[in-house]
Formats: C-alpha cells, structure tokens, sequence
C-alpha cells in the first residue's frame, strides 16, 4: 500500500503530525504500508516561519511551497492512498484538495484541531487573512474518509461526511517510560510543555501559581519558551528540542495544561497531559474538551477550573509524594490502554485498506 502524506511540516518538529502519522508510520510499515512525506514547509520556510518579521523571506519560500504542491499533483496517481493533514497549504482555499479529489485517488483527512475556527497567530498576525479556515469544510466533504483527534472534531465533520472515525492521539509507550521519583525531594518542580503560540495558556495561570508560591515551596519548569518570566516564583525555561523531548519532561513531578474555555480548545487532543502522564506523572487540566474524557477527576488525574480549584489540587500534590505516585501510575494505565500508539495503530491500517477497497468497488 502506497501512501502520499501531504503535511505542513518538516518532519520531526509538529506536534499534530509527530503524535499521529510520524507515530504510526512504522507500525503501519509492518502491514506493508509505505508512505512518502510532502510536507508544504520547505527547511528553509521552517526556519522563518514562526518569527517576526522577515517578511520577504516568508512570502519567497511561500510561494515556492505552492509551485511544489502545483508539481505534486501530477504524481498523486501513482499512490494508492492520499493522507491530507490538516490542509495541503498553509494559505488559500481547498483548490489542491479539490484537485486530489478529482483524481480519482481516495483521500483520507486527518485532523486534530479545530482548524475551522478563525485564529490569529501571536507572531505571524497578518497571514490570518489568508487561511481560508472555511475550507475545512469543503475538504471534510471531498474526502473518502475523515479521521478526527476527538468527539467534538467528529461532530463538526459529520455535518458534511457521514464517514468519520475518531481516531485519538497517540504515545509511544515504547519511548515514554515511567519515572521513577524519590519519595523525599527538597523542591518539586510543576511542569507545562508547549510553544511560542500556546504559552498564552500558561499565561492565565501567572496569578494562580504567584498566589501558590506564597505557601508553597516548588519550581516551575517551562518547556518550549527560552525566556519566561514570573515573578514571585522559582522559574526555569528552555527551549524545546525532539531530541531531548523526553528527557525533559522527566524533570518534571507535576504536569499541568491549562485551557481558555473556547472553540479552538474544545478542538485540542490532550497530548501535553497525554505526554505527562504517559510518564506516570500526575497532571492537572482545565476541564474543557477531550481533557474530560482522558482524566477522571482525582482518580488519574485532576481537572480545575476556578482558580481556587487550581491552587487546592495542586497543593495536594505537592503535599504527597504518595497522591502523586498513585495518580501517576493510573495515569499511565489509562494511556497504555487507551492512547498508546500500538493500541491504535491497526485501527488506522484498517481504515486505509477499508477506504482503498471501498474506492475500489465504486470505480468496478
């Protein structure tokens, strides 16, 4: 089986793609599954993409990435399958899936964000009005099939395709160990994992965390964000790096994922607290979206919303090494049973090869 992954990524450094597809791919290999990586980014793109400014230099490498996509499509035919994640551009209408739809080559959309809602980008602002964020629509209905990353994806996908799979995602439990911590530690340290766009998130806890230090002795540890800043508080912050990923997230007790209570959030998959507690960490959410089907309250986890919640849940963990001990071992039960890459990994060879041979009967 041959399949053309159309991503916007470079390998290796998205989230989405690295925790679903990148993930997946060699244990897809073993059903003899052969995918070819398009990513829209060229290393070059990457490399600017995300800072400020440098504007002549994005719209070169931009407009280069949309003559690739342009070429591509003379060679979507030679694939059995084509996967689009999330969009085949990163600007402009549907106009390449509606191509790839119409060569008759099935199509599979993977999504695990809420990518249809309007969304202005911390550092690249100005390029928002060109993201079409309605062509979701149009791809969910051109495609053969639709894998959402939760229930809330699958109920806006079924408004325009009937054929939809919730497909979660996913750890490598092979990779993500539990940690072993020492009962007795001078310092716990709480611990969030994100990016450049997403620390906004830990930002509306500045005043919860401020106000736990008072009573509290802890470090906070920031992964994915050189310089951050809080005062009142022990704070260190690094840059996030995939080869050292998970040797960070070890140096963690307590891993925390903090959410606005909006429509992009109900969109989000869980996977800073699937990584967490893949870890056998103990880790408190804000009860929004899927963090409510991956957490059960005070039994693998805790949810908070208030930030009196907050600062109780919290101080329990710090309090007890053996509380979070305990969370942190059901925590990665339920990953194990539930979100663990080999758990789902047939699911979606069984959803390529169903959606090739359903494609197939229809052309007979």
């Amino acid at each position: 089986m041959k399949v053309l992954a159309i991503v916007p990524s470079v390998y290796d450094t998205s989230p989405g793609q690295r925790f679903r597809l990148e993930q997946w791919e060699p244990l897809l290999r073993e059903y003899g599954v052969e995918v070819t990586y398009e990513p829209f980014e060229s290393p070059e793109l990457h490399q600017v993409i995300y800072r400020s400014g440098e504007y002549m230099k994005k719209v070169k490498h931009v407009l280069r990435a949309l003559n690739r996509r342009r070429n591509l499509l003379n060679r979507v035919k030679d694939y059995d399958l084509v996967y689009v994640f999330r969009e085949a551009a990163l600007l402009g209408p549907a106009w390449f899936e509606r191509r790839i739809a119409a060569s008759g080559v099935p199509m599979i959309f993977d999504f695990d964000d809420a990518v249809f809602v309007k969304y202005k980008s911390p550092t690249n602002g100005y390029l928002s009005h060109l993201k079409f964020p309605g062509k979701t629509a149009t791809t969910v209905r051109l495609s053969a099939h639709v894998m959402a990353g939760n229930s809330f994806l699958e109920r806006y996908s079924r408004k325009y395709n009937q054929n939809v799979t919730v497909i979660p995602t996913t750890i490598d439990t092979d990779k993500y160990k539990p940690v072993e911590k020492a009962e007795a530690q001078n310092v716990v340290t709480i611990g969030w994992s994100g990016s450049h766009s997403t620390v906004q998130h830990l930002d509306t806890l500045r005043d919860t965390l401020q106000e736990l230090a008072k009573n509290k002795n802890f470090r906070l540890r920031v992964i994915g964000t050189p310089e951050y800043e809080l005062t009142g508080v022990k704070t260190e912050s690094i840059r996030w790096r995939s080869e050292t990923e998970v040797l960070d997230l070890k140096k963690i007790d307590i891993g925390i994922m903090p959410l606005p209570n909006d429509e992009w959030s109900m969109g989000k998959c869980g996977l800073k607290a699937l990584q967490y507690m893949a870890l056998g960490l103990p880790t408190v959410c804000s009860s929004i979206g899927v963090n409510k089907d991956i957490i059960r309250d005070a039994e693998n986890g805790f949810l908070a919303d208030s930030k009196n919640e907050w600062i109780d849940k919290l101080s329990r963990l710090l309090d007890s090494a053996q509380l979070r001990k305990t969370l942190g071992s059901k925590a990665r039960a339920t990953v194990e049973e539930k979100y663990s890459a080999r758990s789902q990994a047939p699911r979606v060879y069984q959803l390529f090869k169903e959606t090739i041979e359903s494609r197939s009967l229809k052309t007979k």
